[in-house]
């Protein structure tokens, strides 16, 4: 299956897929571009609950977050990775030396 040329990679999970050239291939919640790592790392890790991220996302279903968070503690690794590679820590070691250096 494609959407808009990309190709679409289904998981085992509801509500769940990867997309290429989305969210970098990585696992996002089916019909928006939200990454299961960004629910992880911005709303679930800080201590938020699953009612109170869907009051932040309003548009999504409580099956929906749910069906992430279950993603997550099956994929810890490949979650966590993302997570790690989305950090603002991350982008300052790898990729901001290379934006103040002079041109």
């Amino acid at each position: 299956m494609s959407i808009q040329g990309h190709k679409v990679h289904s998981t085992n999970y509801p509500h769940i897929i990867k997309i290429d050239g989305v969210c970098g291939g990585e696992a996002i919640i089916e019909g928006t571009r939200i990454a299961v790592w960004h629910i992880v790392d911005f709303y679930y890790k800080v201590g938020m609950s699953v009612e109170e991220i869907l009051a932040d996302w309003d548009y999504l279903a409580p099956a929906q977050v749910y069906s992430a968070l279950a993603y997550y503690y099956d994929h810890k690794e490949e979650i966590d990775r993302a997570r790690r590679e989305n950090s603002y820590e991350y982008w300052q070691e790898h990729f901001a030396p290379v934006a103040n250096e002079p041109a």
